[in-house]
């Protein structure tokens, strides 16, 4: 017991000195750096603190000793794939292996993230973390959406009608992501994605954010992309069933509503509290919830993140 303590406090010790040194010498993101340690530890949901102090926080959680969660995939990887520019940022996610599908690749690239970030300086929009939207919300890191995008790519066949909900749909970055794997890159396919959010300043801004560019115009125009406020954990029935289903914030079980509004076969992406597992990371997992073309459903823990809770809307 003594060695652990001992460990621990060397390790606090590390932290902040890394800290105080990071507030003299930080200069920006670093591009792909990597941990075989951690598991998307800075995928955290809360009010983010801007760089230099998150920043070099999460390198030392990065080379610390600290394993979150027990995915043996390329999940048990924390990677920092930051870039200069959207392009460089994608393109980063995609030699580190975090992307594998050219669709997947390709739908993000087409997407600006600084058109969904509060803070729109390529230092903060271009850098694989997540970043404050308001409303004591985030935006996911980079590495976190694409893989909730490679995790449902193969239930969303690109031009074949395929219905998508993105539950907590935060700014709208991945709702426009998702909507370009169902319709192409272009907005002209055929599909459907609905993001819906509880708080009714988090839709406006996503729908604000999507005509920032010709494609997101296009899909909204058109009723491809649609964002409804209201209580996701509920789902959105009307517009169902869903080929696909993201949630974005972490539910404290996994909702049978959402899992009822799955065709079949279908699948659903979704952070879960844990409540058996009281760890210092306060215990969430990615739960993939399969429901095959019996209706069967089959569900699977994945890796473990950091998540804002999906709740109330404030009062």
């Amino acid at each position: 017991m003594l060695p652990l303590v001992r460990t621990t406090l060397i390790s606090l010790v590390s932290a902040i000195t890394v800290i105080l040194i990071a507030n003299q010498l930080y200069k920006g993101p670093e591009p792909c750096t990597r941990s075989d340690s951690v598991i998307h530890a800075w995928t955290i949901g809360t009010s983010i603190a801007k760089p230099p102090v998150e920043y070099f926080f999460n390198l030392f959680l990065a080379h610390s000793s600290t394993t979150i969660g027990s995915s043996q995939s390329k999940a048990s990887m924390a990677w920092r794939c930051s870039g200069r520019t959207n392009a460089e940022l994608i393109s980063n996610l995609f030699k580190a292996h975090l992307i594998t599908s050219e669709r997947v690749k390709t739908s993000m690239t087409s997407v600006d993230r600084a058109h969904y970030c509060r803070d729109s300086s390529a230092s903060a929009a271009y850098e694989d973390s997540p970043q404050s939207i308001g409303y004591s919300a985030t935006i996911s890191a980079p590495h976190m959406h694409a893989s909730a995008a490679e995790s449902l790519l193969p239930y969303m066949p690109e031009n074949k009608g395929a219905r998508v909900l993105d539950v907590g749909s935060g700014s709208g970055y991945l709702t426009h992501v998702l909507a370009n794997l169902v319709c192409g890159a272009d907005g002209t396919g055929d599909g459907k994605v609905v993001g819906i959010d509880h708080i009714e300043g988090l839709t406006n801004m996503a729908l604000n954010n999507m005509r920032k560019s010709e494609e997101g115009r296009r899909l909204l125009d058109s009723g491809k992309v649609e964002f409804i406020t209201g209580d996701g954990r509920k789902g959105y029935e009307a517009a169902g069933p869903y080929d696909a289903i993201h949630v974005g914030a972490a539910a404290r079980e996994l909702h049978e509503e959402l899992v009822k509004q799955l065709k079949a076969p279908g699948r659903m992406f979704i952070p879960v509290e844990d409540t058996e597992d009281r760890g210092m990371w306060g215990a969430q997992y990615i739960w993939v919830v399969d429901k095959d073309e019996t209706g069967k459903v089959v569900k699977k823990r994945d890796m473990g993140v950091r998540y804002v809770p999906l709740t109330d809307a404030p009062q």
